[in-house]
């Protein structure tokens, strides 16, 4: 089948080369010359594991296909997703102008029938505005679809390519036998694809990320219990999470959730429900949790260094908001050295993978290091803001020369308790004892 995707983002390029991975003809349409003349020459816009190697392996085989002209893209296919970006507005509302810019010139330039699939995380409803701006623009048919993405930012190849299920929203038969067509692939094994109205379909996506935020903040509210009564959060969450009712993931506490799902998907259901006189308390209680989870560790080198961080060196390991992606976007990160900085300290990271994206934004207003150990080099505390692999078996040893103080603050809980204590390091995680020197 030959399918469009509108937008090359991190949704849009992964759809999009599981589509055509899938053997279908797909040609991907972003307003960025550059970077679609980027990809045509091979070159991957984003860090998402194993991507690059399916990327170019569909290119090769003359399936993956980048374009800036949405006619040509329009013309060839019978399938068009929109995969653009819905960013919040002050009022934590999902913006659609992206969207319905798009159906609009959908509905200027078709010539055909064609089904057109919402793959962007949008509010309640947004199907019923794509049809309207491509009806007001055509009498030719067409049928729009709600077809959320539910990929995870690390993992979004082996999650496109293995889905737990597959939700479509829509009303036509004759798009839902076309969706199950595309499908096809994956139900063949066992996915299971659920059928439902738009409406329903889209709420779906909402209410899932913002379980899944509810449930880290819970796990985050248990590990500062854990600290106050002396309890320890990680017997607690694998006592927990052996209730299959409740399950193991997400049960990991933190510095908070990041990226660019949970926080954009809270606000925007926080803000659908109050359009509808609706409160969702318990999302209101997440979000104010959750901002305050990001920096707690800050508070607490604060008080190690006796309320004066003027002059301290603070090395970073991790500036991306998760493991396995250069997306920095509500990363806990920068909320952290937002705050070290205005009180004195100095920062220096290290995340070879996000670097370039945090040079973008902060410049030289903090250092970085070539090597997890060359950032060590005379600091007076380790923070760390992502579960990196490499951090998880460190050398205690050249960690201890390098350093001028032993005191690591560890928002990712990496280590087990007895290692900085057999090293003779003041360790602070998250719901645990905390490691005197």
């Amino acid at each position: 089948m030959n399918i469009t995707i509108v937008g090359t983002g991190y949704v849009g390029l992964v759809t999009g080369t599981t589509l055509a991975e899938l053997g279908n003809s797909v040609y991907c349409v972003d307003i960025d010359e550059k970077k679609v003349e980027g990809m045509k020459n091979g070159i991957v816009p984003i860090y998402e594991p194993n991507l690059e190697e399916m990327f170019l392996r569909n290119i090769q085989s003359e399936r993956l296909f980048f374009t800036t002209d949405l006619k040509e893209a329009l013309d060839k296919s019978e399938v068009i997703y929109l995969a653009l970006p819905t960013p919040p507005g002050e009022d934590g509302s999902a913006d659609l102008s992206y969207v319905l810019k798009v159906a609009h010139d959908i509905g200027e330039m078709m010539t055909e029938y064609k089904v057109v699939v919402n793959k962007s995380t949008v509010p309640v409803g947004t199907a019923d505005k794509v049809r309207e701006m491509i009806s007001s623009k055509t009498n030719l048919p067409f049928d729009v679809v709600s077809n959320p993405e539910f990929l995870r930012e690390g993992f979004a190849v082996e999650d496109s390519m293995n889905p737990a299920r597959v939700v479509v929203g829509s009303s036509s038969e004759k798009a839902k036998e076309i969706m199950a067509k595309i499908y096809q692939p994956f139900t063949n094994t066992g996915t299971p694809i659920i059928f439902m109205d738009e409406k329903s379909s889209e709420l779906t996506k909402y209410a899932a990320n913002s379980f899944l935020a509810v449930k880290i903040t819970f796990m985050n509210e248990i590990a500062n219990y854990c600290e106050k009564v002396g309890a320890d959060v990680d017997k607690v969450r694998l006592g927990m999470g052996s209730d299959d009712r409740i399950g193991h993931r997400f049960l990991f506490p933190g510095i908070g959730y990041g990226g660019s799902c949970f926080p954009k998907d809270v606000k925007a259901l926080i803000k659908s429900g109050k359009d509808d006189n609706f409160d969702f308390e318990i999302l209101q209680a997440t979000e104010k949790v959750n901002i305050a989870q990001k920096v707690i560790l800050s508070s607490e080198i604060e008080k190690y260094f006796g309320g004066n961080l003027k002059g301290k060196r603070i090395a970073m390991w991790g500036l991306a908001f998760k493991a396995n992606t250069d997306d920095i976007r509500e990363a806990s990160s920068l909320d952290n050295i937002a705050i070290l900085l205005e009180k004195g300290a100095e920062i220096v990271a290290y995340d070879l993978i996000a670097e370039e994206n945090v040079k973008k934004l902060l410049g030289d207003r903090i250092s970085y290091a070539n090597t997890m150990y060359d950032a060590l080099e005379g600091a007076d505390a380790l923070f760390i803001a992502t579960e990196w692999p490499e951090f998880k078996n460190p050398n205690f040893s050249l960690m201890a020369k390098k350093m001028n103080n032993k005191a690591i603050f560890d928002g990712r809980n990496m280590f087990p308790l007895e290692l900085p204590q057999q090293n003779g390091f003041y360790y602070k995680s998250i719901g645990r004892k905390t490691i005197q020197q």
